[in-house]
């Protein structure tokens, strides 16, 4: 009986050590899979904060444009002014 218990105790210690080894296999996939997960969310979010602070640098740079702008119309429409005003004196 000895035999027997030991023959049983070696098959069950086989089976566990492969299913363990199965599992860490498992396991090592699942990183795996989720390190590249990772790695392509990261690269989205650094594309997305790449976009944005190119689009809050462009914002600022048409806030420059346009207040230029204004105030070159403003000059634009005083001149006139003042060129009317000349003509009617």
């Amino acid at each position: 009986m000895d035999t027997d218990n030991e023959g049983k105790n070696e098959k069950a210690f086989k089976s566990f050590g492969k299913r363990v080894d199965r599992f860490l296999e498992e396991l090592d996939e699942a990183g795996e899979r989720l390190r590249k997960e990772f790695e392509e969310k990261f690269e989205e979010l650094t594309e997305a904060g790449e976009r944005l602070k190119k689009e809050a640098n462009d914002k600022e740079r048409w806030k420059e444009v346009e207040g230029s702008l204004k105030k070159a119309g403003d000059e634009l429409a005083q001149a006139f002014k003042a060129a009317f005003r000349k003509r009617q004196s």
